[in-house]
């Protein structure tokens, strides 16, 4: 049995209002809900914060031992060399996630400060993303046993 932690950054708690068009209208703790149930063998927590404090100290937190990490730090992708850093500085292993597809997207998008210190970026597959983002993590997990 695995954890997994699933970390939401700013504006992300307004899934399924926001920007319908390109998020979608769907709830994320809805979402979270069904993935619990198909990941079912193992601990699904899940943490939304605006604040990039918050979510570096939740990294800090959550971020050592038997643990993955999927990240969608949200507009902080492409600003936070501080978040940046504190995945750099955690032990787990740490998927990036985009629900939308950043590189159609505005040019400030395209860059990610996240995506050389994490394992691997997953982006535009929507919440798909997020359960790929799991199952690998798993996988990695059970490999290291």
């Amino acid at each position: 049995m695995a954890d997994i932690h699933i970390v939401n950054g700013p504006n992300l708690n307004l899934l399924g209002r926001r920007q319908p068009e390109i998020y979608g209208k769907r709830h994320f703790e809805a979402f979270f809900e069904e993935m619990k149930e198909r990941f079912a063998g193992h601990r699904l927590h899940y943490f939304q914060s605006n604040s990039e404090g918050a979510l570096i100290d939740y990294l800090h937190k959550v971020g050592f031992g038997k643990v993955g990490i999927v990240l969608n730090a949200g507009a902080y992708t492409h600003t936070s060399i501080a978040l940046a850093d504190a995945v750099a500085a955690i032990a787990a292993p740490v998927v990036e996630v985009h629900i939308s597809n950043v590189y159609a997207r505005e040019s400030f998008r395209h860059h990610s400060y996240l995506a050389p210190v994490c394992v691997g970026s997953i982006v535009g597959l929507g919440f798909a993303g997020y359960a790929l983002a799991v199952q690998y993590l798993l996988d990695i997990l059970q490999h290291e046993q």
